[in-house]
């Protein structure tokens, strides 16, 4: 009896070593595909967010290259300038010293590159600021950036509202002589909201950390006073 006990005992401890290493492998299995899972997931979220990225977009016509900005003049020294069409100190940076870059533009003497970033979206319920540089883009598009960016800060809503409407930036555009059904369908379509998401991200890496930045050949104009903006082309040009 004992020895036949013995052999069912030996018997029951294989079989629940055999079920035991049958559960183990069962359960790395699961781990495995669960893991699987995960990665197929990972790849396809990284599929989506990197197509939504601003890698993916249309620069307007008059922009550089790059694509970071609307290109006025052809002049050998560079001016970069950053702006957010709700920006007030932009506002002030345009009233006191926009005269002076259309000037240098005139004169031949510099290229002004304009960069309208949308930096203040948290200061707007309506995302003011992409739609605003969106809409400069459609302005681009038909040949009136400069008009309408200067016609964006004559009439630049205050910070913590909903900004101008759609409607109200097609009127601006369409009473600058823009095509009002091609520039309405540009801005309602948000046709250039990727290039703004581009030329902020850009900016950014840039280190551009406020606007509005004015840069000469590079170089950041802290004082952007007219005398120091003519004082600064006039170095880079030696």
């Amino acid at each position: 009896m004992s020895s036949r006990k013995g052999r069912k005992d030996a018997a029951r401890v294989v079989r629940e070593q055999l079920a035991r290493e049958r559960r183990r492998k069962r359960t790395l299995w699961i781990s495995l595909g669960a893991v699987v899972v995960l990665v197929i997931a990972g790849l396809i979220g990284w599929a989506a967010w990197s197509s939504q990225t601003p890698d993916d977009y249309t620069a307007p016509p008059g922009a550089n290259e790059a694509g970071t900005g609307i290109v006025v003049g052809s002049g050998p020294v560079t001016i970069d300038v950053y702006e957010d069409y709700l920006c007030p100190a932009c506002k002030q940076f345009e009233q006191t010293s926009g005269a002076t870059l259309e000037q240098l533009v005139s004169d031949g003497k510099v290229r002004v590159v304009y960069h309208p970033v949308a930096y203040l979206n948290r200061y707007s319920s309506t995302q003011y600021s992409t739609r605003s540089s969106a809409a400069a883009g459609c302005a681009a598009e038909g040949g009136r950036f400069t008009e309408f960016s200067k016609a964006l800060f004559e009439r630049q809503p205050a910070e913590g509202g909903a900004g101008l409407s759609n409607d109200e930036l097609i009127e601006i555009g369409a009473g600058l002589g823009l095509d009002r059904d091609a520039f309405g369908s540009c801005v309602r379509d948000g046709k250039y909201r990727s290039w703004t998401a581009h030329v902020s991200d850009e900016a950014n890496r840039a280190k551009i950390t406020g606007t509005p930045s004015i840069l000469v050949d590079g170089k950041p104009v802290r004082d952007w006073s007219p005398e120091n903006i003519t004082a600064a082309v006039e170095a880079a040009g030696k």
